[in-house]
């Protein structure tokens, strides 16, 4: 579905953009645009690649006039570009709005007006029951993300999103940081060692951009299974892995932190389709016709659970150690 075509990318210099790229770079994709406002990532990105397919665009999903320009002539593209740190957001929430909210407005807006055949959103577990700005605003985009898939007409841009739980080694996650005070001798600052976390890598949050990219209708929001661990195993399995003894301290939980993260929320399962290693979850289309909204409840959702950290498949120690070996990071820093 890609061939000739052109892909955009917004905050294609983060992390998971970075991931995205090089799926796409190899296939036969015409042209691949990166756009973000790190001027310096951008030009080491282009360094690094060295390929023709790459384009660069600087500007900011905040102003809609920068990203409705760079948006001409391409038929795909997957919004990455947003503020993710949980505690900046909490200091800073209206540069969260900003961002994660009016920027991903800009980017719908800019993608319904240049008539691109589909939109991927990057959402995340926080916004799902959302208790701090960061998982707020994710939680506002979905909201926009649905409502504007409402009023697209059939053969026009399809919307939908992706939602994932903590990506492994990603920029700004506990991996690297954990791995940076072993090698540097120093104590594992461990918020609460009973904390969940889901544990997906880089390479399965984009087989779900793909899988959103081929069976996405207008509204979907698209979610990863995956396993989960304790703060507290995943410290001790790169302890072991690492072959060192730091001593743990308990710092307390950050700024908006959450003891486990919900991918689905128990309202969403009552109408999710299982996909075998994913859950979609359609738009609710229902209209602001609120005695049929009252009388048509969902009996079901009493008794369904939301599907979190606390109930997916929970890993031992010697689980987390086999699936971090799997990530080129940590293979990097065993052997690098």
């Amino acid at each position: 579905m890609f061939k000739d075509k052109i892909l955009m990318i917004t905050g294609g210099t983060g992390s998971f953009g970075n991931k995205v790229l090089k799926r796409f770079l190899p296939t036969d994709v015409s042209e691949i645009r990166i756009f973000s406002r790190d001027e310096k990532k951008q030009e080491d990105m282009r360094i690094e690649f060295n390929s023709p397919k790459l384009k660069f665009y600087i500007g900011d999903v905040r102003d809609y006039d920068s990203i409705h320009q760079a948006m001409k002539g391409v038929n795909y593209v997957f919004h990455a570009a947003a503020l993710k740190q949980v505690p900046s957001c909490e200091f800073y929430p209206f540069e969260a709005v900003r961002t994660n909210v009016l920027g991903a407005e800009n980017v719908m807006t800019a993608a319904i007006a240049n008539k691109i055949d589909k939109v991927v959103m990057l959402s995340t577990d926080k916004a799902v029951y959302p208790i701090n700005a960061m998982g707020l605003s994710k939680a506002l985009m979905e909201k926009f993300m649905v409502a504007k898939a409402r009023m697209q007409n059939e053969g026009e841009t399809v919307l939908c999103a992706t939602r994932y739980g903590n990506v492994m080694a990603s920029r700004g996650s506990v991996i690297p940081l954990f791995v940076s005070q072993l090698k540097d001798g120093k104590e594992l600052t461990v918020t609460d060692p009973n904390m969940t976390r889901f544990l997906m890598s880089l390479d399965d949050s984009v087989d779900l951009v793909l899988h959103a990219y081929e069976h996405g209708r207008q509204g979907d929001i698209f979610v990863q299974k995956a396993p989960a661990s304790t703060i507290g195993d995943l410290a001790q399995a790169l302890k072991e892995l690492l072959k060192l003894d730091n001593p743990i301290k308990i710092i307390g939980t950050r700024h908006g932190e959450k003891l486990y993260e919900s991918l689905v929320s128990r309202e969403e399962m009552a109408r999710a389709q299982d996909m075998a290693a994913y859950y979609c979850i359609p738009a609710d289309n229902r209209d602001l016709n609120y005695a049929k909204y009252f009388n048509d409840g969902e009996e079901r959702i009493s008794v369904l659970d939301d599907y979190t950290s606390h109930n997916t498949v929970r890993l031992s120690v010697e689980q987390v150690k086999s699936l971090l070996l799997k990530l080129d990071y940590i293979q990097e820093e065993l052997h690098g």
